[in-house]
């Protein structure tokens, strides 16, 4: 292949995984509990910031791993048990809350932070030569650290105890309560589960895009786009849904530009929500 055809395969993978480890958090609350979370774009935003935090500071880089859990953690925890429980069920209702608090914690990162655009430096910078093509050392990391996150996740919810216990309280909440299994608990968990996978996402993405309050817009748009496309309930559904999406934005994107990109993706959504609205792997 030549350096040119290394490097667009390249950049297709490592825009099909950031979308992939964007669009997790999402996908888990979304696929297991029901509850779209609008405010899983700002909680990407707040793990960018933990990562600003962090590098202003002078810490190591992996530092802003565990602020970013813990913060969206506890935020998550704390929505999740004031905020959506009352309104499982009430999908509108989880929606129009989770819109207020996405504007909320915009607004109080615009407090904090300033509507300016931050900057961070890569913790790993420099090329690796690939093929005969050089490629930033750390989007490289990006791909491998997204793929052992999902395969991880894969694992523990296929063969642990636990994650069998969230399928049968996904599949039937009342048979399981009635047998014994902590419904509640397991959905609270799961949405904290989903908070921090956001919060992940953020540091993870956070020395490569201008981290700014608004930035969980185009986060949380690309991330419905994903799960519009590849369907809900399975991680097939997200991979599927995060190759389209990020093979044709970065495909389009070479062709024309980062707008026709945007656009292109735009078009495939409304299509797949006309013809095939449960998506590709639909649960």
């Amino acid at each position: 292949m030549e350096p040119v055809q290394v490097t667009q395969a390249l950049n297709a993978l490592y825009g099909i995984a950031s979308l992939a480890i964007l669009a997790l958090g999402l996908a888990v609350v979304l696929g297991l509990l029901g509850v779209l979370n609008i405010a899983h774009g700002e909680l990407v935003m707040i793990g960018a910031y933990c990562a600003y935090v962090v590098q202003s500071h002078g810490w190591p880089y992996l530092a802003a791993v565990p602020l970013a859990i813990a913060v969206c953690g506890v935020l998550g925890y704390v929505v999740e048990r004031w905020l959506v429980r009352p309104l499982y069920l009430r999908p509108f209702d989880t929606l129009v809350v989770t819109w207020g608090l996405s504007l909320l914690l915009r607004k109080c990162a615009e407090a904090i932070f300033g509507l300016g655009y931050k900057s961070l430096s890569e913790p790993l910078g420099g090329t690796v030569e690939l093929l005969g093509a050089t490629y930033p050392r750390y989007r490289l990391v990006l791909i491998v650290v997204s793929a052992v996150v999902l395969g991880g996740l894969v694992l523990w919810y296929g063969t642990s105890r636990t994650g069998m216990r969230i399928k049968a309280m996904v599949g039937n909440p009342e048979l399981a309560r009635a047998l014994g299994i902590p419904v509640r608990r397991y959905a609270s968990t799961t949405f904290v589960v989903g908070t921090c996978l956001a919060g992940l996402a953020g540091v993870m993405i956070a020395p490569l895009a201008p981290v700014q309050p608004f930035m969980g817009l185009d986060h949380i748009l690309m991330s419905f786009f994903v799960l519009v496309v590849g369907g809900l309930g399975s991680v097939g559904g997200l991979v599927t849904g995060a190759t389209v999406i990020g093979g044709t934005n970065s495909i389009v994107s070479a062709i024309s530009d980062s707008t026709g990109g945007y656009f292109a993706v735009l078009a495939l959504s409304i299509l797949f929500l006309w013809l095939r609205p449960r998506g590709i792997h639909a649960r």
